[in-house]
């Protein structure tokens, strides 16, 4: 939920962009800022009440730390967090190339104006919430590592295709990205939380703060790229490192492994 919602608010992002900040000029940022204020104050609320619900959340905390481990060596967890750690970067660099330039890429290429370039950024970012949302309840039908394999890898074709492609196939093939790739991080999240049991929230600051160090990061080297070879040389550059999720081969299947204890 926390990712659905932020992804979602990310996707209004362009829109706004669109509707506000084009037509009445950068100062009206401003009163976006009241939505931030509402932030603090509900998270202010939420605060108290988590407080008060600290006894039950150490129950399920107690509970989770007696589920047995899966039976890995310390080398092979290892491997198998580095994996994760590659697979995060390849995803989040090619977000960053997407959220980041894809709007410069759309004027440059067909010539859009900023208010039509930041609809199709919207198309991209609402598939991204979407993919989100879908992420979880696939990967407890199929498992995480399916999914981690169709979400990461099954991107590559659409990726490699996206800067050929005219304005209305980058449409589609953007949406079909975003939907495909987003579903991803919940589960590589919840298989490093299977993989450590009991450090759900060590995995969780682990990989939601990668994703935030390599976002930035990421924008920053592409924007250095952009600059000496252009915004077509980085999309096609980027458009290869879906690729990387060929790695997932080295991830082991945690569910065959419990069933094999049992």
């Amino acid at each position: 939920m926390f990712q659905v919602g932020g992804n979602a608010g990310s996707s209004l992002g362009p829109l706004l962009a669109a509707a506000v900040v084009v037509s009445r000029g950068q100062r009206s940022i401003i009163w976006f800022s009241l939505l931030a204020l509402a932030g603090i104050l509900i998270l202010t609320r939420i605060g108290a009440w988590y407080r008060k619900s600290l006894a039950h959340h150490r129950s399920k905390r107690h509970a989770a730390n007696a589920r047995p481990s899966p039976p890995l060596s310390h080398r092979r967890l290892i491997l198998s967090l580095a994996v994760l750690v590659v697979l995060v970067f390849s995803k989040y660099f090619y977000l960053a190339s997407m959220s980041s330039y894809y709007t410069f890429f759309l004027i440059q290429k067909f010539g859009l104006s900023v208010r039509d370039s930041q609809l199709h950024l919207f198309i991209f970012l609402a598939a991204i919430a979407a993919g989100t949302l879908l992420g979880g309840p696939v990967g407890d039908r199929i498992g995480r590592k399916a999914v981690i394999w169709g979400s990461i890898l099954g991107v590559a074709p659409f990726a490699v295709a996206l800067p050929y492609a005219n304005l209305f196939w980058c449409a589609i093939l953007s949406a079909i990205i975003g939907v495909i790739l987003a579903s991803a991080f919940s589960a590589i999240l919840v298989y490093a939380q299977e993989l450590v049991p009991g450090r759900v929230g060590t995995m969780a600051g682990l990989f939601f703060g990668l994703a935030f160090g390599l976002g930035g990061i990421g924008s920053a080297v592409l924007g250095a790229m952009a600059d000496h070879y252009g915004i077509r040389f980085v999309f096609e550059v980027c458009s290869y490192l879906p690729f990387i999720g060929l790695l997932t081969a080295l991830l082991p299947n945690l569910e065959s492994l419990r069933a094999d204890t049992r």
